[in-house]
């Protein structure tokens, strides 16, 4: 297993896409990534396609240290997570100490938020392509791809190519 012992936080809070949420947690664990859900407080939330998601730390108790890589699903939950500094401030220091973050869908909006798009390629929803140029990104149309220590990821259809490199960049950082 390519991730065994590696530590990764993924963020959840109401209405985290289902799958993007989930076949990430699966295949992580998969590959022996101990996961751990983080948000505004520990207890259950639902996907916007109704799916629980029990929410194990509370972002403010999570020490950013013990993480090897982060991962922002999309759905309607990066909107609302990006508002609170304790999110962006621990997307900053995961992104700082140059370890993996895997950013998919709408999760891009909270990238954005914790300014650590501009200067590079970025990918997610349509719908936030003007959101990613904006914030300085330059838009590429792919499924997945990786730019520095940030792992891209278009929309649903694309999870199992994110999914891969995101495992691959995660297993790269290990052997650096």
């Amino acid at each position: 297993m390519r991730l065994d012992g590696m530590h990764v936080g993924v963020l959840a809070g109401e209405g985290v896409e289902d799958l993007e949420f989930w076949v990430t947690v699966m295949r992580l664990r998969e590959e022996g990534a101990r996961v751990t859900s983080i948000g505004l407080a520990p207890g259950t939330v639902h996907g916007k396609n109704g799916l629980a998601v029990s929410v194990d730390a509370s972002v403010g108790d999570v020490d950013a240290g013990s993480l090897d890589g982060l991962v922002l699903p999309g759905g309607w939950m990066p909107d609302k997570l990006r508002r609170y500094p304790a999110i962006l401030d621990l997307v900053r220091t995961v992104h700082a100490a140059g370890r993996p973050i895997g950013i998919i869908c709408h999760g891009g909006l909270i990238a954005i938020s914790a300014g650590i798009v501009a200067g590079g390629r970025a990918t997610g929803s349509l719908g936030i392509r003007d959101d990613l140029v904006n914030a300085g990104a330059t838009w590429v149309d792919e499924a997945a791809f990786r730019d520095g220590t940030l792992v891209w990821g278009r929309v649903v259809d694309d999870i199992p190519a994110f999914c891969r490199e995101l495992v691959g960049a995660l297993s790269a950082a290990r052997h650096a």
